[in-house]
């Protein structure tokens, strides 16, 4: 091991020199109360920054034992340090020469509390994974200004941002309870026969489309009571809610009440939200998908004939590929993917959806005969799911009351407060029948899993092995390949992305000849043994946990993704 005054020394004599020289960094360094990695050293101040860890050894950090007592505890831990590690290094962060010279950056995370790579709690140790951008002044190189950086701006971050001392362990443990009791909460629904739970006082809108923040002065959610249920949380308590059963459940109101803003805290009721962000205690089942109509992706060898069948020109619907989808056969086909990967709860909101997919009322179907229409609407369907499937839905519609009929709740949202009007509903669709016709088969059928072909998940570009990038939030190119997602709602974090692109190289050596839901299995199973660094061929700082459901959605929307059918 060098130590920390041998590597002032070093970046005081590589002052001027030409900035390859920093190479020479690269090792291990005892600065005392920790260790300083550098694993990688960028190519030119415009370059992609250099990679560095450090590590906080537990008689250092002194974080009581039972601040990470158990994996809940540890991750809430990790992502309360993450933050504080995040905004010391924008504070410390500086210009110091050309391009990225100076700044100290680590993954940056939302409102959600989700597991990831860029700090790393293990029995009291504490390692932090970032980055730097070493000074330079054109391609000479800045050292006494990079002594100061890693030498004495590093040390002070370490100081403020990983040890117990620099902070108040209340605030501490009110961060750890929050993610604890949104987790013990979730684990109550299915014992409870709930989908999702919304409590009482929670703040559901948000500040605007790019401010995830609570929006000052919003009106706190109140239960109906007719839907009010108590959960209750380890270190919370009773809380009292609204609960949202298993079955199908319809959001009704007029435009502006409420109703997307209710089924958007219920989508992203699956993560874990930190205090202050007015979700804290809206939970959802973790094996919710949000499914929408998603016009131009690929879709390879899905089954939608429980919607769609007897297309123009003969085109299969049992084994459905395109290029282009439209509006209804995405949707078919999002919805198909998601129940193949098990999803047990389908999110949709009417104003994503496809019209035609949704409905078809019975005067259209006297104008257009069953067999000149190919589209079994969701309506025929919804029912069948829940009870051949067991797989619940919730509904956003504000166009159709034909979903009465098989609703088994209707909530109706008014300036944002929800109001339980099943009788309502079921009394109208009473006295008002739609005399529609149901369409399609009377059982939904079965679900059929697909096994893809791993010499279709090709990473590599020309002479590159791998070649991974990530738009934000919206995508993925691996290999020559884009991956539009989007579309895909419950993706928060550009890490989970990286994350998700790793798993793919990861699996495609391993994927041999077994089922999707057997792919993602394996795949899953090995975070659960190794964490999110089973997928990474160095330590980084970058990925962010994800859902099979996600990892799903971005293998089926690789466009040379090639599968084979299973009669499994």
């Amino acid at each position: 091991m060098t130590i920390a005054q041998t590597l002032r020394q070093t970046l005081h004599k590589l002052d001027g020199a030409s900035y390859g020289a920093y190479k020479s960094i690269k090792g291990r360094y005892d600065f005392g109360d920790f260790t300083l990695w550098i694993d990688h050293v960028q190519g030119d101040p415009f370059a992609a920054p250099s990679r560095v860890r450090v590590e906080v050894a537990a008689a250092i950090a002194q974080w009581p034992a039972a601040l990470w007592s158990n994996p809940v505890r540890t991750l809430a831990l990790e992502d309360y340090l993450l933050r504080a590690f995040g905004e010391g290094a924008r504070d410390l962060s500086g210009h110091r020469g050309s391009g990225k010279s100076g700044l100290m950056q680590i993954l940056q995370v939302g409102q959600e509390a989700i597991a990831q790579t860029a700090i790393n709690i293990d029995k009291g140790n504490v390692e932090a994974r970032f980055t730097v951008g070493l000074p330079a002044q054109g391609r000479r190189i800045l050292g006494r200004m990079a002594a100061a950086l890693l030498c004495e701006d590093v040390p002070e971050l370490v100081e403020r941002s990983l040890l117990t001392p620099a902070f108040k362990l209340s605030h501490v443990s009110r961060h750890i309870e929050t993610i604890e009791d949104h987790l013990a909460l979730q684990g109550q629904l299915g014992d409870r026969g709930l989908v999702a739970f919304v409590a009482n006082g929670a703040i559901l809108p948000r500040r605007s489309g790019v401010d995830d923040r609570p929006l000052p002065g919003a009106i706190p959610f109140q239960s109906p009571p007719e839907l009010a249920v108590t959960l209750t949380a380890p270190n919370g308590g009773p809380i009292e809610g609204m609960g949202i059963p298993q079955g199908i459940t319809l959001i009704v109101g007029g435009g502006y009440h409420g109703k997307s803003t209710l089924l958007q805290a219920i989508e992203l009721g699956i993560y874990a939200h930190i205090p202050g962000d007015g979700r804290e205690a809206v939970v959802t089942d973790g094996r919710a998908v949000k499914i929408r109509a998603e016009d131009g992706r690929s879709v390879v060898g899905v089954d939608i004939s429980p919607f769609i069948n007897h297309l123009p020109q003969g085109q299969s619907t049992t084994a459905f590929s395109t290029t282009n989808a439209s509006g209804s056969t995405s949707q078919a086909a999002n919805l198909i993917e998601a129940l193949e990967a098990g999803a047990k709860v389908l999110l949709v909101d009417e104003d994503t959806a496809a019209t035609n997919f949704m409905i078809r009322d019975r005067r259209m179907q006297k104008l257009i005969a069953k067999d000149k229409e190919p589209i079994t609407p969701l309506i025929d369907k919804i029912r069948q799911l829940w009870e051949e499937h067991g797989v619940s839905t919730v509904l956003v519609m504000g166009g159709s009351g034909d979903y009465f009929e098989v609703a088994d709740r209707v909530i109706a949202l008014d300036q944002f407060r929800p109001v339980d009007v099943t009788i309502q509903a079921k009394d109208i669709a009473a006295a008002y029948p739609n005399e529609r016709t149901p369409e399609g088969s009377p059982h939904f059928g079965p679900i059929t899993p697909r096994i893809p072909l791993p010499a279709s998940i090709d990473p590599k570009r020309g002479k590159r092995d791998v070649n991974i990038k990530v738009q934000g939030v919206d995508g993925i190119t691996l290999g020559t390949a884009d991956i539009d997602l989007g579309a895909v709602a419950q993706v928060v974090n550009p890490g989970q992305l990286r994350a998700i692109a790793a798993a793919l190289v990861y699996g495609q050596n391993r994927l041999g000849s077994q089922t999707l839901p057997a792919f993602l299995d394996e795949l899953m199973a090995a975070i659960a043994r190794q964490g999110l660094d089973a997928f990474a061929p160095y330590p980084t700082g970058e990925y962010v946990g994800f859902r099979r459901f996600e990892l799903a959605a971005a293998l089926n929307r690789l466009r040379t993704l090639q599968v084979k059918g299973s009669k499994s």
